[in-house]
């Protein structure tokens, strides 16, 4: 019998492995994020970490997630390491898998989602699709994704946990906070976890009276005309007026 192409072979290595271990923040530190909305976080990482809109909570609009990530990517439409991220999970785990925003079939279902439970995920966030969305809403366990499938998944591998991956359009490293609530998904790399908390903190309390005011409808848009007037922008008052002999607009008065 013809042995199969060298080609068809898996190789250990980059694309073939799984990181048993990673560095972990203390979950005293990352719990205080959930009292911070998504929008709030985003602000502050200068809106680049916030993954696409398109994976959004597909469960239960109260749902909120927190947690650092353990990190799996699968080959598109295959769930091998899906499977396997439940032996390497801790409680309070965030997995987030990068099936490259695949719309063949699922890759997580009742049943994975069922046994992380019971080892104690935080949730899942999927840059594809799951199926049995009923069954998983049964369960109280939030799950972010792109959408939902009949079409099951393989298990025949490759993939990789706990290595760089790409969800959303955002890196997410292994151990990186993931914070999801009903308006998205937000990466918050490692290293700048705990001045980040300061930040929202002082954010919040800054804007506290801004707010306030804004609801009594006592509130100026000065800033804006500044900005305007910085830039040059014109403007017109009334009709518009012909363009002169040069095709040059002639307005009011430019704000000042």
């Amino acid at each position: 019998m013809a042995n199969k192409p060298r080609s068809a072979h898996l190789h250990p290595g980059p694309g073939f492995r799984v990181r048993m271990n990673i560095e972990r923040l203390a979950p005293e530190l990352m719990n205080q994020f959930a009292d911070f909305a998504t929008p709030d976080i985003s602000d502050l990482l200068n809106r680049l970490y916030a993954v696409d809109p398109g994976i959004r909570c597909l469960t239960r609009d109260k749902h909120q997630v927190h947690g650092p990530a353990c990190t799996v990517k699968v080959f598109p439409g295959d769930n091998l390491m899906v499977h396997k991220s439940l032996d390497v999970i801790e409680p309070g785990d965030v997995v987030i898998i990068d099936a490259g925003g695949s719309t063949l079939n699922a890759v997580l279902g009742d049943l994975v989602a069922t046994k992380a439970k019971h080892r104690g995920a935080a949730g899942f966030v999927v840059d594809g699709l799951i199926r049995d969305l009923p069954g998983i809403r049964d369960l109280d366990l939030p799950v972010f994704a792109r959408g939902t499938s009949p079409i099951g998944p393989l298990h025949r591998g490759p993939g990789e946990i706990n290595y760089p991956i790409c969800c959303g359009g955002v890196v997410v490293n292994p151990g990186d906070l993931i914070v999801g609530d009903s308006m998205g998904v937000v990466v918050v790399p490692t290293m700048i976890v705990a001045e980040l908390l300061e930040r929202l903190r002082t954010h919040e309390s800054s804007n506290a009276d801004y707010f306030e005011s804004v609801k009594k409808g006592n509130f100026s848009n000065t800033w804006v005309d500044k900005i305007l007037a910085d830039l040059e922008c014109p403007l017109i008052r009334g009709t518009p007026a012909a363009p002169d002999a040069d095709n040059k607009i002639h307005t009011d008065a430019l704000v000042s």
